[in-house]
């Protein structure tokens, strides 16, 4: 079913169907989740048999799974898409998350569309656009202000909805716009492979080779928070809010997913004209806290416009919050100061130098009311510990422990109507939705020999629903007399109600078709296309030419860019982050026109970038080259591809 503009959705991620089990449990109104194959997470892929029980499962809550074939597709790869489409429709899923629009011109099933992040969606143009060819959601880019979403929003009819990441790890690059890790490695992120050298460390030089920064993690970013603008992003026309990490375990996905649950519920208590897509309350065993998950410390990136302390450039290792101080090194291990208690398994980090170094620790000992004394296994992972480093704490031993039990139930209210009828009994369910079941029982009926026993001893047997996804509200007993039951029949009963609401649920769930495309089509934003469209395959140059444009370059992945080229495009700019920005000098008296947008250098082992800066539009791109190596590797398949360089 596809979000009506009054509905919320939380967007959980999901590395298996496990995980994705968890993720509903824990409150997440959708779950986007891998295949066999196609997907951007090369490592995260699941069977279509799994998708289809994970399908079951959510449906019973109303809760979507949405499956990501969201690579770019070579010519050889396109018949096995279109056939992994028809069956990932056959397992009922609500809809697929693309980034490939040769898919648009594939023989596929009516199945709902939304367009990934990777469709590098940061303009009213280009959301327009893909409204027009029909997709249901579009997934905008992590990068946009409030002011621009509000703009994409006014651009787009009212029944496609918005979609923004609002937790997870950040990469540094426009989404499909990064090819860093093909150039170098072969990997291509565009193709679900990436080999993350955004997180290698890096030296900045600049015009006249003077070192601005020395072996730092400079295109490492924080990691995105957005959980104080939830409101200002349901103001602005957002209704999906995505939790980014399809590779993350299962501990961070109950504990950020239960997160913006509280939050969000929180919000719509206070907005009754909105209201959640999924069904059921959640009741949690633990207090989520998103400090105690990964993160590279938080940041809500863009959204209320530039800031210059968004980079994670000391590491982009999770050192954890802030627990106490260093007292002294032992020989096999240290001291410390803490106002918290500790428990043998506890990971426990400090900064050495530019580095984060870390110990597990193996036995713990309180020593006084703040005094600890920590043993480790791997004394020299102490080197540079000294007394008065702080210490965190990136692996909370005791609470991970309440992660890796159920930590969760999801229930739905349900009432109960017992009644008599000529030939027995039937036992009639309503549930919160207002979905209903009626069962009967067909049986020779008896006056009960405890008579003031029948209604307590009924109730208590009808409300026995431990096992389901089923609470219960009220129970109401319709009858003239006391009559006599065994438990078995009446356990039987509840147990064929129960399975018969669970089925009108299931056939309640409504699965939205692909919308039709518009007509006639509307033209894309641009006549020329360069390699940065990522056109891999016939079928996508077959659209984007039928949408108009006259000049199509091949994906980089084609290789047939053998120049420098910008390898990644990005709004996070070194430039802005060291104060040497024209535009942070404007005005300041002594240094206005001093500063200039001359090319700066990035080094990380043997590899040498060139920066350059994109004022107007406020960018920064890392200019270089495809290795030799990888220019030469053959393509996926056989098939070559033929593209127009100049127009025809």
């Amino acid at each position: 079913m596809s979000l009506l503009p009054h509905q919320i959705e939380l967007l959980a991620p999901a590395r298996t169907t496990e995980i994705a089990h968890e993720a509903i449990l824990h409150g997440a109104d959708a779950v986007y989740i891998g295949g066999p194959a196609f997907g951007a997470r090369h490592n995260a892929g699941n069977s279509v048999a799994e998708i289809e029980a994970l399908v079951r499962f959510a449906h019973r809550f109303h809760a979507r799974v949405l499956v990501t074939i969201n690579t770019i597709l070579h010519d050889d790869e396109l018949e096995g898409a279109q056939r992994l489409i028809r069956e990932v429709h056959e397992t009922g899923a609500d809809a697929l998350i693309i980034q490939d629009l040769g898919i648009l011109e594939l023989d596929i099933p009516p199945i709902e569309l939304h367009a990934s992040t990777q469709c590098d969606i940061r303009t009213p143009e280009k959301a327009a656009f893909l409204a027009s060819c029909g997709f249901s959601q579009i997934v905008l880019a992590r990068e946009l202000s409030l002011d621009e979403i509000r703009a994409i929003r006014a651009a787009v009819p009212e029944h496609v909805a918005l979609e923004y990441f609002v937790h997870g790890a950040l990469c540094v690059a426009f989404s499909g716009q990064c090819y860093i890790s093909h150039a170098h490695t072969g990997r291509s992120a565009n193709r679900g492979d990436c080999s993350q050298a955004c997180r290698l460390p890096y030296t900045l030089t600049d015009g006249e080779g003077h070192v601005v920064a020395y072996e730092k993690h400079l295109l490492s970013l924080k990691d995105n928070d957005q959980g104080a603008n939830l409101g200002a992003l349901l103001d602005a026309g957002v209704r999906s809010f995505k939790i980014e990490g399809r590779l993350k375990d299962m501990g961070y996905v109950k504990n950020i997913t239960a997160y913006y649950r509280r939050l969000l519920d929180d919000l719509l208590t206070d907005r009754p004209e909105l209201a959640h897509v999924s069904s059921g309350n959640v009741e949690l065993k633990f207090t989520p806290d998103p400090d105690l998950s990964f993160h590279r410390e938080h940041t809500d990136y863009f959204a209320h416009g530039r800031k210059a302390d968004i980079g994670a450039f000391d590491s982009p290792k999770y050192i954890g919050p802030q627990i106490g101080t260093a007292l002294r090194k032992l020989p096999d291990g240290f001291e410390m100061e803490t106002d918290l208690p500790l428990a043998n398994g506890d990971g426990l980090s400090f900064m050495n130098g530019r580095e984060t170094a870390g110990v597990q620790a193996d036995v713990v000992e309180q020593l006084g009311d703040k005094h600890w004394r920590i043993r480790v296994n791997d004394p020299v992972a102490l080197k540079g510990l000294k007394p008065g480093l702080p210490i965190h704490r990136n692996h909370d031993h005791v609470w991970e422990g309440l992660l890796t039990k159920p930590s969760a139930t999801r229930r739905i209210a349900l009432d109960m109507v017992f009644s008599e009828q000529a030939e027995g009994f039937s036992l009639h369910c309503r549930d919160s939705d207002g979905t209903e079941a009626t069962v009967a029982l067909h049986t020779k009926k008896q006056p009960a020999r405890q008579a003031e026993r029948f209604e307590s001893a009924l109730q208590e047997q009808l409300g026995k629903l431990g096992g389901t996804l089923f609470v219960v509200r009220n129970i109401r007993i319709e009858c003239s007399q006391p009559w006599f039951l065994p438990a078995s029949q009446i356990n039987s009963l509840r147990r064929d109600a129960v399975a018969a609401l669970e089925d009108a649920r299931l056939n309640k769930h409504q699965l939205h078709p692909r919308r039709p495309e518009q007509t006639p089509v509307m033209a894309y934003p641009d006549q020329e296309l360069s390699y940065l469209a990522n056109v891999y395959n016939r079928a996508a140059r077959e659209f984007y030419g039928r949408h108009g444009v006259k000049v199509i370059a091949a994906a980089y992945e084609a290789h047939e860019e053998t120049g420098e080229v910008s390898l990644m495009i990005t709004k996070h700019c070194l430039r802005y982050a060291f104060n040497l920005c024209p535009k942070q000098a404007k005005g300041v008296q002594g240094v206005q026109g001093q500063i200039r947008a001359e090319p700066m250098t990035l080094v990380s082992g043997n590899e040498t970038y060139t920066l350059r800066f994109a004022c107007k539009p406020c960018e920064m791109h890392v200019i270089g080259k495809m290795k030799k190596h990888i220019q030469r590797s053959p393509q996926p398949g056989a098939t070559p591809i033929n593209f127009f360089h100049k127009r025809p």
